[in-house]
């Protein structure tokens, strides 16, 4: 295992179709608990519908204060404060652009499946690739098969702050990724789309 890449990468499978990353899309960011301790108060201070633990099954407390946690972004929320204001450069998280459509129940299914890897020596290990540090060095890293695994049909845009500061959206186009520089500004009205009841 190296520090550029995580131990274990997705086996390769058929491309699931990639999302039209022009397409009207939802925000939703995946916050970590364990960078931040006010990710927990601020995320379980949502609504319940609009949050889930990426781990299953009762906690102890400790863990469920560390543990990441998937977000349904909307205007004034707490966690959308939290990750484009108050911790901005902390690395507490990434935001997820996914298609109208995507509820929260499948975009954590989806996510879970990315929280272990296997390590060199076969032990297992945690993948937190919800850590803009992790994230922006892996998935330029990718071939086809594992960017249509990472985007599946339910991640337009992976946005993820760079160690500068700024912002790179993520898309998976066809067999390649694209990068592209983006404002908060350009950020914002994804999360002006009405939350579902």
């Amino acid at each position: 295992m190296t520090a550029d890449r995580p131990p274990d990468r997705p086996p390769p499978g058929p491309r699931a179709p990639g999302p039209d990353v022009g397409a009207p899309a939802r925000l939703f960011a995946v916050l970590d608990g364990a960078r931040d301790p006010r990710v927990h108060e601020r995320v379980t201070s949502e609504r319940p519908s609009d949050w889930r633990c990426l781990y299953a099954g009762p906690l102890p407390p400790a863990l469920e204060r560390a543990a990441p946690y998937l977000v349904r972004l909307t205007p004034g929320s707490g966690p959308l404060d939290l990750l484009l204001e108050d911790a901005r450069g902390e690395s507490v998280g990434v935001l997820v652009a996914s298609p109208e459509g995507v509820d929260i129940d499948r975009l954590r299914r989806h996510f879970r499946r990315f929280l272990k890897a296997t390590g060199p020596d076969g032990r297992t290990l945690i993948f937190r690739y919800y850590d803009p540090r992790v994230l922006r060095v892996y998935l330029p890293t990718c071939n086809r098969d594992e960017l249509g695994i990472l985007f599946g049909s339910v991640v337009s845009r992976y946005i993820v702050e760079q160690r500068d500061g700024t912002l790179r959206a993520y898309a998976h186009a066809g067999d390649r990724l694209t990068v592209e520089a983006i404002e908060v500004d350009d950020v914002l009205p994804l999360a002006l789309e009405e939350a579902p009841p």
